[in-house]
């Protein structure tokens, strides 16, 4: 590490369902976490990168008014917040979708908000939302619990983050109108400002965890006639590398492929006369 270059400052959540696995996805980026919840601050000086543990919801403002440089929330919360911080790069976990909820039967609308009370932890981003439909309820914050809101007379109708509908329908409500938001956890900076040193690094490091958690290595052997078509199955991310084997008329193929895909694409090349079919994980990359 350059010694006269700054520390990046980067916020991490310190609780919640985002902790977890922003911790491990730094961690197979190459960077140190700690391993004592309670430390609130950790040096990785190797990489020159200062981490700070704190509440989900706070990142933005801290990230906003460059206190920290950089940090990892939800963009529900980023946009809650008002901050002024923007979203670098949205990092696969931790995926919601907030939408509104009431009772069942009420044939309600987004139109017929109008006026109503609606209870929710994130007055903000739904503020936001009924503004640019053009419509005004009375907001309510709640920190948490908030299907019971309607049972308990607080509210008309609520917003909340659905995850698989379960607990609002034992509630007896019901989802309308479209998702207000898909959230899920993303790196964010201070907005309209020059990106601070250090973040490039960061950025791609996390980008080749993304990529090598998306993606598999496939190798297999085909025949040189079917070769054209099997490149085709397995284009690969700029292209598949293509060896001829000992064996005369055989050549062996090499090809990153989405891992979601990996069955089906085995499935295609061995029904095209490929053989030796062989998956393996990446445990990291750069593109």
């Amino acid at each position: 590490m350059n010694s006269s270059r700054p520390l990046l400052k980067v916020a991490v959540p310190n609780k919640g369902s985002l902790s977890d696995s922003a911790v491990q996805m730094l961690r197979e980026a190459g960077y140190a976490q700690r391993t004592d919840p309670k430390e609130l601050v950790l040096l990785d000086e190797a990489n020159g990168v200062e981490f700070f543990y704190l509440r989900p919801r706070d990142i933005a403002v801290y990230v906003g008014e460059g206190t920290l440089d950089i940090g990892i929330t939800g963009r529900d919360m980023l946009l809650d917040s008002g901050a002024r911080a923007v979203e670098v790069v949205p990092l696969g976990f931790g995926r919601s979708r907030f939408r509104f909820a009431a009772p069942v039967g009420n044939d309600m609308t987004v139109e017929k908000l109008h006026g109503l009370r609606l209870a929710t932890s994130y007055p903000g981003l739904v503020e936001s939302y009924l503004a640019s439909h053009g419509v005004r309820s009375r907001l309510i914050r709640l920190d948490g619990a908030v299907e019971t809101a309607i049972r308990l007379g607080v509210a008309d109708v609520i917003a909340d983050v659905v995850e698989t509908g379960t607990t609002l329908r034992q509630a007896g409500l019901e989802l309308f109108g479209e998702p207000i938001l898909q959230s899920e956890a993303i790196l964010i900076r201070r907005a309209e400002v020059e990106p601070p040193l250090g973040i490039d690094l960061l950025e791609r490091r996390l980008n080749g965890v993304l990529l090598a958690r998306n993606y598999v290595m496939m190798d297999y052997d085909v025949s040189d006639s079917a070769v054209e078509k099997a490149c085709a199955i397995t284009p690969g991310l700029e292209s598949p590398t293509v060896s001829p084997l000992a064996r005369p008329g055989w050549h062996a193929v090499r090809a990153m492929v989405p891992r979601t895909e990996a069955q089906q694409i085995m499935d295609d090349l061995w029904e095209l006369g490929a053989r030796a079919i062989l998956v393996t994980d990446i445990a990291a990359c750069r593109l």
